[in-house]
């Protein structure tokens, strides 16, 4: 009877594997997009304005896809100047040379055309793309970047009605040339002229939805310079997704969404049919901007009524409780126990201290919460604090006194043929010097594999949103005062979410982990676009490691690094003719 049961479980498990192994052997869906980048007339505040449209809109195409998915996304520069485009919070997995940065590609010459090859791995979510050259965002070139979970893996939510995007952000009237020359001149940019919604200013766009139904609104800062604040004239909101993850699904009557995040929420019809104010407003400015959409019922009986409703401005305490409140989503251990989820998935939780709702797989089979991060030692903790410094009479931002200037060299070429003298480790503190700031091709040292801590520490009176460009992180602690190994005593070892972009409000200590799993890959601040075009590059971090763990692109000329985020945008570029294509030849940082 044993050797019986024995024979049945070993070609049960046969079968099993060779399932699995014949369903991969198919190659994943492929999508295909072609773009014409141009310049065209655009009028988001009653202005007009010279935007950069794709395929002739603004804001650029919606990018639809599922896990797995491989993008062919061919873009034509028709502009004058160069282009690119970068992917916000898709996890460069398989291919970490297609990120669209300077460092990554190479820029985009005028007339000519790039190809970018995604693949979407085992990813799910709402996202953007943006362009990241100079100051090009403030004149459009952004979009939707949609990520479906595939058919067979189950999603924690029924499935909603309809799906919006929202984009959403701060916008100038000013070309984005003139803000270039603002920079340039060594002044910041002036306060936000306003607020858009789609590319539209107030009650400019409207989403139309049937009363009694639920629909999903997946909801980006695109803005330049603000965090903002969303809400819903007499509706609720049940946050679903957080960049990537299934969140544990609290109800907010308002949301903050800080510079580069992405979040989705379900809606549910349910008040008398009329039309409602959707409400974006900014936060922790001394003057408040607000604009409006519409949100239609299909059956309404009348026009918005009222004033929309008033928001949180400069509460500081409210918007860390909320940044706090997300985590995992999970369901009742009652739940559990009656057998709503494998009972073998249930032990193994169980013995790791904490039970989640495993019908929440995120993009594969396997539950979302399955990488248990709390039980991995960390190797390497690193303290980052930002500072507002003058050096050489103009204003730069830094960074552990450091005010990150690129190479003439990139990085990522200089380490593959081994070029001496491009760059040192070590030339960054591990933690704030407390020194005077100065300029560096900064560069910190950390183990390929190894479990990074980060701490963020932001003394300045404003809100900076962190990035790691191509990956995720873990969000562990988020407090005021100093930081101190005792802190990790208050870490959220068991259910935070995983994400790209966190803020970090002023006089606030955030604590990340990450995995170092590329050999040099860059962190930086999104904190606002003048910073990103002309200091905020000062945030770029390194890791850096002995162990190479990929090999450069085929189309080498055009993408030469891995990770790396320059974000002073190339004043001034020399593009050689290459039989290949077009190459940088030679680059000045024209910064000092």
């Amino acid at each position: 009877m044993v050797d019986e049961c024995y024979n049945k479980s070993m070609w049960s498990f046969t079968l099993v594997v060779l399932l699995l192994v014949s369903g991969t052997i198919g190659e994943d869906p492929y999508r295909f997009y072609t773009w014409n980048v141009t310049y065209g007339d655009i009028y988001p505040l009653g202005v007009k304005q010279q935007g950069i449209l794709i395929n002739g809109k603004f804001p650029g195409p919606q990018i639809e896809s599922v896990t797995n998915d491989n993008l062919i996304i061919s873009v034509f520069n028709s502009l004058d100047e160069p282009f690119l485009l970068s992917w916000n919070g898709v996890q460069q997995r398989r291919n970490s040379w297609q990120d669209g940065v300077y460092g990554t590609n190479c820029p985009i010459p005028p007339g000519k055309n790039f190809t970018y090859e995604l693949q979407v791995k085992d990813q799910i979510g709402s996202y953007f793309y943006f362009p990241s050259l100079g100051m090009h965002k403030a004149a459009g070139g952004f979009g939707g970047f949609k990520i479906a979970s595939r058919s067979v893996i189950p999603v924690p939510f029924p499935p909603p009605a309809g799906d919006f995007t929202i984009l959403a952000g701060d916008w100038f009237k000013k070309n984005h040339t003139d803000l270039k020359a603002i920079l340039d001149g060594g002044s910041d940019l002036p306060f936000p002229d306003g607020l858009l919604i789609n590319g539209r200013g107030s009650n400019g766009y409207t989403f139309t939805v049937d009363q009694g139904k639920t629909y999903r609104l997946r909801i980006s800062n695109v803005g330049l310079t603000t965090s903002i604040n969303f809400r819903i004239q007499g509706h609720k909101m049940l946050l679903v997704e957080v960049e990537g993850t299934h969140s544990l699904q609290n109800t907010y009557d308002s949301l903050d969404i800080h510079l580069g995040q992405s979040y989705s929420v379900l809606v549910t019809a349910d008040q008398a049919e009329q039309d409602y104010f959707i409400v974006v407003s900014t936060r922790f400015t001394s003057q408040v901007l607000t604009t409006t959409s519409i949100l239609h019922y299909s059956n309404s009986a009348g026009s918005v009524s009222d004033s929309p409703p008033s928001g949180p401005t400069m509460q500081l305490d409210w918007s860390v409780e909320q940044a706090r409140s997300l985590r995992y989503f999970q369901i009742p251990v009652a739940e559990v126990l009656k057998g709503v989820i494998n009972i073998a998935f249930m032990l193994a939780d169980l013995c790791s201290y904490r039970v989640r709702n495993l019908t929440a797989s995120g993009p594969r089979p396997n539950p979302q919460g399955s990488y248990h991060y709390g039980l991995i030692n960390t190797t390497h903790t690193v303290r980052l604090q930002n500072s507002a410094p003058i050096i050489n009479g103009k204003q730069r931002y830094a960074v552990n006194s450091v005010s990150f200037i690129p190479a003439d060299t990139p990085l990522k070429l200089a380490d593959h043929f081994n070029i001496p003298g491009v760059f040192s480790l070590g030339s960054i503190s591990d933690n704030p010097t407390g020194g005077g700031a100065y300029h560096q091709t900064s560069v910190m040292a950390a183990d390929f594999r190894g479990y990074a801590e980060i701490v963020f520490e932001n003394p300045e009176d404003n809100v900076q949103s962190w990035h790691i460009d191509g990956h995720n992180f873990f969000v562990v602690g988020m407090d005021g005062g100093q930081w101190s190994p005792a802190s990790r005593l208050t870490y959220n070892l068991r259910d935070t979410i995983s994400r790209c972009t966190v803020q970090v409000h002023y006089r606030i200590v955030i604590n990340i982990r990450k995995l170092v799993e590329h050999k040099i890959f860059s962190l930086y601040s999104l904190v606002n676009l003048d910073q990103w075009h002309w200091k905020r590059y000062d945030y770029v971090f390194y890791c850096y490691s002995t162990i190479t763990t990929f090999q450069k692109a085929g189309n080498f000329l055009f993408n030469f690094s891995s990770h790396l985020r320059y974000v002073n945008f190339l004043k001034h570029v020399i593009f050689s003719q290459s039989a290949q294509g077009h190459m940088i030849s030679k680059w000045q940082p024209a910064l000092v």
